[in-house]
């Protein structure tokens, strides 16, 4: 196969319908004096009307902690009754919903990231979890796609015909 007809066929093959991917991968992270947390996050993989991901599974840490596992969407984490988190995350323009996200920590503790619309916040509840008595804090919220496997491949398959295609131009 020549050179050229390779890279048609790796052409054609990008652009040929895929079948979805079952679920997406983001990073996330939040700051504010005395806080740092950061992680992975595995979203479904098409946003609801409002452009809102649903997170299915999350990892990470949160000050050296790490993140044991993500709070079901519809209850609230221990301590911050009647506050259910929806586990939604949007990659642009206000990234969380007022309920947004709770995970656990390795020490006992939860996390509930949010916001009002304006701000990010974060609600941290730490055992005996009394009502109410968490840390609340603005802090700064971001969150990113990361990049699909399949795309980094393609653009390295793209290279190196391009490449082999020169190389052999140059020999003859």
């Amino acid at each position: 196969m020549t050179p050229i007809r390779f890279l048609a066929a790796v052409a054609v093959a990008a652009l040929l319908p895929s079948a979805p991917v079952p679920a997406a991968t983001g990073s996330w992270d939040y700051n504010a004096a005395g806080i740092a947390a950061a992680g992975t996050f595995t979203t479904t993989d098409t946003p609801d009307p409002d452009g809102f991901y649903t997170i299915t599974a999350i990892g990470g840490l949160r000050n050296g902690v790490a993140i044991t596992g993500l709070e079901a969407a519809g209850s609230a984490i221990p301590g911050n009754d009647p506050y259910a988190v929806d586990n939604l995350v949007s990659i642009t323009g206000a990234q969380l919903t007022w309920s947004g996200f709770g995970y656990a920590l390795a020490d006992g503790s939860w996390a509930n990231a949010f916001s009002d619309g304006s701000t990010a916040w974060e609600y941290l509840s730490v055992p005996p979890y009394p009502e109410g008595a968490g840390q609340e804090a603005a802090v700064a919220f971001s969150a990113a796609p990361v990049p699909e496997p399949a795309a980094g491949i393609l653009v390295l398959l793209g290279v190196a015909g391009l490449a082999g295609a020169s190389r052999r131009r140059r020999v003859r």
